[in-house]
């Protein structure tokens, strides 16, 4: 239904649109390269629709402003990690008394506000024993480990273009005549991820089953729902079904709660009443302080701290110097307990679903075969219809120059969209205002499009 030709000229129109009005961010830009590889601080900052990014001046709250002086509505939000917002006062409050004020950021000493994190996390999660990281990938890669040991398997399976952060054993998808692959792309391997790992689509029992019946698999390592590649819910009964086979196989469940940890104050474990061995998170917990943690159930614990000769204080690679310092552990309990509360959620899952209706009017008035989901304080559209239901379809669907449109086009006019996907995600201080902001620029942009 798209005319392309005119696409691509409404693309170059916005990219010269973007260029005229950003020339501090240009210039900032073509200077990093002489000192950043890439240009960037981190690599994923190219990821942009108009060929360079918008430089940071400053972000309060839900909203940012480049060195151009232009402000946004951030629905990008860090792509999770300010889910709290920027700088949220409570968690600016606890960072500066524990770092200036009472002073040690890490000591490597325990501090109280740790226990009290354990057990607000065991609180939403259902896990009563947590151990603490810097990122969601560190979280990950030591659940592994010990879902190994607890095992004595070597496999872990992963689904179909998952995202667990850069965790080597995720990185194989579902080849096109079903055989696993490793995923495109995949830097510097340390070895193939094949030999390491099983993949299969979401929402595919039988194929789960088929691989789970080998009996090597440690534990199955899973987002409750699909959301780096597109938005994909699992079917009802799917996750019932996931937990008693695992079960049935002697296999572990990893819960990685990272990005769904927008369905509710305890992500999709609580929202909806698993059961996992084991849950990691990151980013937004620490209200934007490096963070992360896993939390272990208590029988998986108990197994643990009863096998003999495994190390778990000095070599046995579950931990890290800073994990765990008492900076990131203040800021996560000052976020827990006074900004990503129960009642902020219910707040944030409200304009969410403000969100999702208005773009779902939109689709519907011009007859779009496009889709948009909601999970929590979290929505995406999608350029396919009906949304997919696994991750090597939600692949397919994708549309780059659709997506550099919509994204170089919300930005022209204020408006952030996390630059990997089409994601807007709900803080504690977004607005109605800036739900009907991207509304009325969203329904511009399509109108454009299809006129």
């Amino acid at each position: 239904m798209i005319d392309r030709t005119r696409l691509a000229a409404l693309l170059g129109r916005e990219r010269q649109a973007y260029r005229d009005r950003n020339p501090r961010s240009a210039a900032a830009y073509e200077r990093a390269k002489a000192h950043l590889f890439g240009g960037v601080p981190m690599t994923w900052m190219n990821k942009t629709a108009a060929g360079f990014p918008l430089y940071l001046a400053e972000a309060r709250g839900a909203r940012v402003t480049d060195v151009d002086g232009h402000e946004y509505v951030d629905l990008c939000l860090g792509d999770t990690g300010a889910m709290a917002g920027h700088s949220p006062t409570a968690t600016v409050d606890a960072v500066a008394e524990r770092f200036g004020g009472r002073g040690g950021a890490t000591v490597m000493m325990p501090t109280e506000d740790a226990t009290w994190v354990g057990a607000e996390l065991g609180r939403r999660f259902g896990v009563p024993y947590w151990s603490f990281s810097l990122t969601a990938t560190d979280a990950n890669r030591w659940a592994i480990r010990l879902a190994r040991a607890l095992t004595g398997r070597t496999r872990i399976l992963v689904y179909s273009y998952c995202y667990h952060g850069s965790v080597d054993e995720v990185l194989l998808v579902v080849g096109p005549d079903g055989s696993q692959v490793i995923r495109e792309g995949n830097v510097g391997a340390p070895t193939d991820p094949t030999t390491t790992s099983r993949v299969v689509e979401f929402n595919d029992l039988p194929a789960l089953e088929r691989e789970l019946a080998y009996g090597d698999v440690a534990a199955v390592l899973m987002e409750p729902a699909l959301t780096n590649i597109g938005i994909v819910l699992p079917e009802p009964g799917y996750l019932d079904a996931v937990r008693e086979l695992t079960r049935r196989h002697g296999t572990l469940l990893i819960n990685d709660e990272t990005h769904t940890f927008s369905a509710g104050p305890g992500g999709c474990t609580g929202a909806w009443g698993l059961e996992p061995d084991i849950v990691t998170i990151g980013k937004a917990i620490g209200g934007g302080i490096p963070s992360g943690g896993y939390g272990l159930s208590a029988e998986v614990a108990a197994r643990l701290s009863g096998m003999s000769g495994l190390d778990l204080v000095d070599m046995g690679g579950v931990g890290g110097t800073l994990a765990g310092n008492a900076l990131s552990v203040a800021a996560m309990r000052a976020t827990l307990e006074h900004v990503l509360t129960d009642d902020a959620f219910t707040a944030m899952i409200e304009l969410a679903t403000r969100f999702t209706t208005g773009v779902q009017a939109v689709i519907d008035e011009h007859g779009l075969p496009w889709s948009v989901t909601q999970l929590g304080a979290r929505a995406e559209y999608r350029f396919t219809s009906p949304a997919p239901r696994d991750g090597g379809s939600s692949n397919a669907a994708g549309d780059p120059d659709l997506d550099d449109y919509l994204h170089v086009y919300l930005a022209n006019r204020g408006v952030l969209l996390t630059p990997f996907h089409n994601m807007a995600l709900m803080s504690p201080a977004t607005t109605p205002s800036d739900i009907d902001h991207h509304q009325t620029t969203f329904t511009s942009a399509v109108t454009d499009l299809v006129a």
